[in-house]
């Protein structure tokens, strides 16, 4: 095999395993943000309550939306 077509093939590899990797590492690290979110409703009541503020659920689902985004 010509030493150019061995070059191509390891650069063609370490492309296509980048990808695959880039991918698969989002995917994974989106699923674990839908399964354990960085805040819940629970820790704004809190926060909120913490603040002196007597959150309504409107202001919670106002929050939560705007992490969301």
């Amino acid at each position: 095999m010509p030493v150019g077509a061995i070059i191509g093939l390891a650069v063609f590899a370490l492309l296509l395993g980048g990808v695959l990797g880039y991918i698969i590492s989002r995917k994974v690290f989106e699923k674990q943000l839908k399964k354990n979110p960085p805040i819940t409703e629970k820790q704004i009541r809190t926060m909120l309550t913490m603040m002196g503020r007597k959150p309504s659920e409107k202001q919670v689902r106002e929050i939560m939306r705007g992490m969301q985004q």
